[in-house]
C-alpha cells in the first residue's frame, strides 16, 4: 500500500469525529470529548470544549437549566486550533435537525476569527471573547489587565491545572528535556491561576505548576464568570 502524503494525513486528522466519551474524567474529556444524551429531550444543545464540561454541567444544575443538553468536543483540539472550526461545524451539522437551537461554547480559541465567521454562517451563537481565560475573568476585566501591561502572564484554569502534564509539560517536551524550560517560558513573568472552584488541593497544584515553570504565582478566583451569563441568556431565549 502506498504511503499517504502529509497533506492527506492532515486532512484525515482534521475530519470531524463525533465525541465518544461518557466520562467526566479529565483524561476522557481531553481525548474523547463528551457524547450527547441518547434521548435528546432538551430543546437547546450546547456544543462545547471538553475543558468546560464540568463547569457547564455545574451551571446547568445550579440554575435548573434542564432543557439544555451538552456535548463536548475533545479538549485536545486546543493543541490544534486550526481544526476547531471544522470540528465545530461538523458537530453543528450533525445535530442541527435534532434541536431547536444550538449554541457553541467556545471563544475564538486561536482560530483567528474563523470560528466566529463560521458560527455566523451556520446561524448559531457562541461565547464572546478571545479565549476562556478572558470570559472566565470577564472580557472587559481581562482586556483592562492586558492594557495595563499584563502580557507576560501564563494562565491556567481548573481543568488546565488538572491536565497540566497532558496539555503543557509533555506536548512541549519538558518531560524529556527540562532544559528547554527557560527557552519556552523565559519571556513569561508569572502564572495566573483562574480558579472556578475553591479547592485547596488544586490551589497547591497550581502553585507547583508555577514552580516547575520558574514563574511567580498569582491566584484569582473567577468562578464561572461570563460563561454563566451566556448560558443563562441562551436558556431564557424564546425558541
Amino acid at each position: 500500500m502506498a504511503r499517504k502524503g502529509r497533506a492527506a494525513r492532515l486532512t484525515e486528522r482534521a475530519a470531524f469525529r463525533p465525541p465518544t466519551g461518557r466520562s467526566l474524567e479529565e483524561s476522557s474529556l481531553t481525548e474523547q470529548g463528551l457524547a450527547p444524551p441518547d434521548k435528546k429531550t432538551g430543546r437547546i444543545l450546547l456544543i462545547a470544549c471538553g475543558a468546560l464540561a464540568r463547569e457547564i454541567l455545574a451551571i446547568k444544575e445550579i440554575n435548573g437549566l434542564d432543557h439544555i443538553d451538552l456535548t463536548c468536543l475533545p479538549a485536545k483540539l486546543h493543541l490544534y486550533p486550526d481544526q476547531i472550526t471544522a470540528s465545530v461545524e461538523g458537530a453543528v451539522l450533525k445535530h442541527r435537525h435534532s434541536y431547536d437551537q444550538i449554541c457553541v461554547v467556545y471563544a475564538d480559541c486561536g482560530t483567528g476569527g474563523a470560528l466566529k465567521q463560521k458560527c455566523a454562517e451556520l446561524g448559531v451563537q457562541m461565547v464572546p471573547g478571545p479565549h476562556c481565560y478572558s470570559f472566565f475573568e470577564g472580557n472587559d476585566t481581562f482586556a483592562s489587565h492586558a492594557e495595563a501591561g499584563e502580557i507576560t502572564a501564563f494562565y491556567l484554569t481548573d481543568f488546565l491545572v488538572k491536565q497540566f502534564d497532558a496539555f503543557i509539560w509533555r506536548p512541549m517536551g519538558l518531560d524529556k528535556h527540562p532544559e528547554l524550560r527557560q527557552m519556552i517560558f523565559g519571556n513569561y513573568t508569572k502564572l495566573v491561576y483562574q480558579s472556578q472552584l475553591s479547592d485547596p488541593a488544586l490551589l497547591d497544584k497550581a502553585r507547583d505548576c508555577a514552580t516547575r515553570m520558574g514563574l511567580a504565582f498569582e491566584h484569582r478566583h473567577t468562578g464561572y464568570g461570563e460563561l454563566q451569563e451566556a448560558l443563562l441568556h441562551w436558556g431564557k431565549q424564546d425558541l
